[in-house]
């Protein structure tokens, strides 16, 4: 796996392109929080059991959230380039998660300590705004599955993944593809067919 060698400095501005606004000593602040993490293809970002403590912004890679029901995991995200993923419960309760998070392909990601994101956002306005505005996007992105879940055809699934997240339809194994979007491989395979076909 090969190193980005991406200067911190440059996430903390695309951070800021994207979320706030920011002043130049914001910036030195956000960068000095923010943790670099690298994961080989497989590999556990966060481990059932254990309490989570960042925020993570997928630089490059490929990610799956997901949870155990009846012995069977279930996917509930899925993110590549640009995403955010947290596990919001434990994070902010500080207990353990019952989920679980793995790099489905070599992945780089850029942590933000919650603790330590809290603590600089009291003192930097635009931080708090950039802040809020991540946690935002994670629940619009968590409302959005369940929605989809709820009130969704098989078809009508598909279709939106492919137009909502279609990197992930590209790079996504159709397993997991399937599991997130609460169907059997069979099912997707045979929706991706007729999809094909209109």
């Amino acid at each position: 796996m090969k190193d980005l060698n991406i200067p911190i400095r440059d996430i903390a501005r695309e951070l800021a392109r994207r979320f706030s606004t920011m002043t130049h000593d914001e910036l030195d602040v956000l960068e000095s929080i923010i943790e670099p993490m690298k994961f080989v293809k497989g590999s556990t970002i966060l481990e059932v059991g254990d309490t989570s403590k960042y925020i993570y912004y997928v630089h490059q890679g490929l990610v799956r959230q997901y949870y155990y029901k009846n012995d069977k995991e279930m996917t509930s995200f899925l993110g590549v380039d640009g995403s955010i993923i947290l596990s919001v419960e434990s994070l902010f309760r500080e207990t353990p998660t019952q989920e679980c998070i793995e790099a489905l392909e070599p992945t780089y990601i850029y942590a933000l300590p919650k603790k330590r994101l809290e603590e600089v956002a009291l003192h930097n306005q635009n931080i708090q705004i950039l802040y809020r505005k991540i946690l935002e996007e994670a629940l619009i992105a968590s409302q959005v599955h369940a929605d989809l879940v709820r009130f969704e055809t098989a078809q009508d699934r598909y279709r939106r993944i492919c137009k909502q997240m279609p990197k992930v339809v590209l790079r996504a194994p159709l397993v997991f593809i399937a599991s997130y979007l609460q169907m059997t491989p069979e099912t997707l395979s045979r929706v991706r067919s007729s999809t094909l076909i209109d």
